[in-house]
Formats: structure tokens, C-alpha cells, sequence
């Protein structure tokens, strides 16, 4: 996803979307239109972020709580992964919110009816602060999202990984739409209202319908990925940057720093800034090194304008390093 056409050169890459399940989901099975590919996909973000348990190290499952302990597993997945340029070190814990429609392909954001408030599902991670409401795996720290209708005690609907900047939803959040048996709008022969995921055409390799079950198990993976793009009605977050800060202070005694190693210092073993043998000695500051161990130079900072350094004088230099 990109925040402009992709192959024009203002465009700047957002995020993707892919899916995903176990191979112990109900949507698994030899028939399942590029099964290995879903159960790889899903075992990839797993192991990324989960890591594997038990004395056989199976990978471990995604989970709608935090007690990582293989209880109300989500075994079938959509997965947004956000781009480090939206993301940066890691995703405000607490400030992320993603609305998805729930209604029909056609008009999944209905409104000006009785049901279309109930048709715009808000997931937000409620919970989640720098204190409290999350966990940590070897992905780094996650917390829940909720529905916004719903008590936070309530299961999760999804999981959020800041600092990967990887969002899982539970294909189960579309589990109340209509069944491809089902009569739909605008499809012959007509029928009943009814909700359904995914709309297609037989000339991509679609059927007109197909449930979140059906797209799961009988659609491409680019299929069901563009129905949840068409989907989602608002997306935001708060990103993080962290910034390491360290302080130095670098006295300058009265007795050091009064001659400059500078080849134009001296001309003919004279000082050229000294026009009597008896006057002191006059230096400029114009650059502070820090140095390692092994007196090896790491890093310089400059001054906005040059000091001067006499054997009268002393002076102590405030230097800061963020990085």
C-alpha cells in the first residue's frame, strides 16, 4: 500500500498486507488454494515474533491475551506490516486505532441505516501503556486490541508488535457475514440482503462471492488482501523515536591548548601571531574531538565560532551527543 500510485516517484511505501494460517486451522487441507504458501506465511510471522515453545520447539501460535500459553489461539491471520519510515524506533503504545467495514463488498461502510454504526468495527489497543498491558516476546513488546464496543476482558481481536511494527487481525472478525450459500444483492438470482467478504469476477479467477472461510481456503492470497484494503476506513498511530543523550564537559586549563598544531601557525619557527618573542601566545578553538580507548578519533563537534585560548585564560566546553 502506498500513499500515492506506486510507480510514480512521490510515492512512499505505507504498508503490506498478507494472510496467513497454522496448518492446524480448519482452513487447511491439500485442496485449499496455495495452502503451502498461507501455512508458511503464518509459521514466518510467527517465528519472527513468537518464537517456538516446548521440549519440541514448535513455533508458537498467536494468541488473543497475553498469557502466551497456547490457549484462544488465532490460527487464521491478516498481517499489516508498517514501514519503518511510519513506524520509526517503535509505535506509541496505547495510540493505535484501525477502523474496518464489515458490511457488504459492495458497501462495506453503510450508512444513513440502523445498522451502519455496527457495521464500522474500531480495534484500538486500549490497554497498552509504557507501564502496563502488554508483554514481551522475541518479536519485542505486543498488547491486544480490543473492539471499542467491548470490555477490555473481553478476547482480543488481534495483536499489535511495536517495536517490529507488525499488526495480526483474527480472520475471525468477518465470521458474521453472510455464507457463499447465501443470497446476495446484485447477484443472480436475487435474493435477500446478506453480507459477504470478497467480490470477484470469472475473468480474475473468482467466484462473486466468497465468505472470509471461503477466501481463506479458496482464494489467492492477493485476493483476500485486496478486501481488506477496500476495507479499511481509518488507520492511525503514534510513532516513537528514541534518543540516546550524552553529555560531556571538556576543561580547558590555563597551561594546555595554547598552540595550534596548524602548519600556517609558525612561519620560519616563528609564532605568527606573535609580533614581540615576550608576548604570549594566542590559539583559536575551533573543534573538539572525542576520542576512544585508544586515543582513535570517533566523532568531532564544532563551534559556531572560534574561542580564544590564551595562557591567561581557562574555560570549560559543554558538548552533547544525540544519536
Amino acid at each position: 500500500v502506498y500513499d500515492y500510485p506506486y510507480l510514480s516517484s512521490s510515492s512512499n511505501h505505507i504498508f503490506d498486507i498478507t494472510v496467513g494460517y497454522d496448518e492446524s486451522s480448519a482452513f487447511s487441507s491439500s485442496a485449499a488454494v496455495q495452502n503451502s504458501k498461507k501455512i508458511n506465511m503464518y509459521n514466518q510471522f510467527a517465528q519472527l515474533l513468537l518464537g517456538y515453545t516446548g521440549s519440541d520447539n514448535t513455533v508458537r501460535l498467536f494468541e488473543s491475551d497475553l498469557t502466551l500459553d497456547q490457549t484462544g489461539s488465532m490460527t487464521s491471520c491478516f498481517f499489516l506490516s508498517f514501514s519503518r519510515l511510519l513506524v520509526k524506533d517503535q509505535i506509541k503504545k496505547g495510540s493505535f486505532s484501525i477502523k474496518i467495514g464489515t458490511g457488504s463488498f459492495g458497501q462495506p461502510f453503510p450508512t444513513g441505516s440502523a445498522n451502519a454504526p455496527s457495521a464500522i468495527l474500531t480495534l484500538q489497543d486500549l490497554s497498552a501503556s509504557n507501564t502496563q498491558g502488554t508483554t514481551t516476546a522475541v518479536g519485542g513488546d505486543y498488547g491486544i486490541l480490543y473492539d471499542t464496543t467491548a470490555s477490555i476482558t473481553s478476547r482480543g481481536l488481534g495483536v499489535i508488535f511495536y517495536q517490529a511494527g507488525v499488526v495480526v487481525l483474527t480472520s475471525s472478525i468477518f465470521d458474521d457475514m453472510a455464507a457463499e450459500t447465501d443470497n446476495h444483492p446484485g447477484i443472480s438470482p436475487a435474493g435477500t440482503h446478506g453480507h459477504y467478504f470478497l467480490s470477484g469476477s470469472p475473468q480474475d479467477g473468482e467466484p462473486h462471492v466468497r465468505s472470509v472461510s471461503g477466501a481463506f481456503s479458496g482464494s489467492v492470497i492477493s485476493a483476500s488482501c485486496d478486501a481488506l484494503r477496500h476495507r479499511i476506513y481509518d488507520l492511525s498511530f503514534n510513532n516513537t523515536t528514541e534518543i540516546n543523550s550524552t553529555i560531556y564537559f571538556c576543561r580547558v586549563p590555563h597551561n594546555k591548548y595554547n598552540y595550534s598544531s596548524n602548519p600556517t601557525y609558525t612561519s620560519g619557527s616563528q609564532i605568527r601571531v606573535k609580533s614581540v618573542a615576550t608576548d604570549e601566545p594566542v590559539a583559536y578553538i575551533t573543534t573538539i574531538g572525542l576520542y576512544n580507548s585508544s586515543n582513535e578519533l570517533l566523532a568531532t563537534a564544532k563551534l559556531s565560532e572560534p574561542l580564544k585560548k590564551t595562557p591567561t585564560n581557562e574555560m570549560t566546553l559543554r558538548v552533547r551527543l544525540d544519536y
